[in-house]
């Protein structure tokens, strides 16, 4: 079990005292919006980077973004170790994946919480994760939407069949007691924001996401 906790939920202001106490973490989520695939604008390659310089942890780049793979080299080279784009952003899928996996790192499609797992069926042979969005995207804080337990049991059922090694990450609404529910239905990977950041005790808040 994974846990990405997401800079989102940080406070920008002190990003380097932020970053040092998410230590323990798996890997950093990243999640760059445009304002018009969400509503939000929040940062691009130039605060990847510098997270990039700043801490160890691999960069699990988000992009909520429109034409994605106009931007897929300016990530890579800010050092994304992962980077994921939207089923729903993407008119040739395909042909975005086949590039992020060109540049060397691994290759990630996220899906809305009114996508179904099954449009996925064609491409999750090509993919090093499939994030399932458990909120809305745009927004942090968000309350865990519950049907997304079932898309998680049918994302392992997805991969399975396919015989495929392909991580399930889940974004949105995670806490103590969803993270568990999302461990039961088979997610690898947990994005946190508040429920990380908002804690004093940034290790003891990771440790109780993975049931330690």
């Amino acid at each position: 079990m994974k846990i990405a906790p997401s800079l989102l939920a940080a406070d920008w202001k002190n990003i380097q005292t932020e970053l040092d106490s998410i230590k323990t973490a798996d890997w950093l989520h990243l999640d760059v919006m445009d304002g018009a695939f969400v509503p939000p604008i929040t940062f691009g390659p130039k605060l990847v980077k510098a997270c990039k310089e700043a801490c160890s942890l691999p960069l699990d780049v988000h992009l909520m973004i429109e034409k994605p793979e106009n931007h897929i080299e300016q990530f890579v080279d800010a050092g994304a170790d992962v980077i994921t784009v939207h089923q729903e952003a993407c008119t040739h899928l395909h042909r975005v994946v086949q590039l992020i996996k060109s540049k060397g790192i691994k290759a990630g499609v996220a899906i809305n919480p009114s996508t179904p797992v099954s449009i996925l069926e064609d491409i999750v042979k090509d993919l090093d994760l499939l994030l399932i969005m458990s909120v809305n995207p745009g927004y942090g804080g968000q309350k865990f939407i519950k049907h997304s337990l079932n898309k998680i049991s049918e994302a392992k059922k997805l991969i399975e069949k396919n015989n495929v090694d392909c991580l399930i990450e889940v974004d949105g609404g995670v806490n103590t007691e969803t993270a568990r529910q999302c461990i039961e239905a088979g997610a690898d990977v947990l994005v946190a924001g508040t429920a990380v950041f908002s804690k004093t005790d940034r290790t003891k808040a990771i440790g109780e996401l993975k049931n330690d």
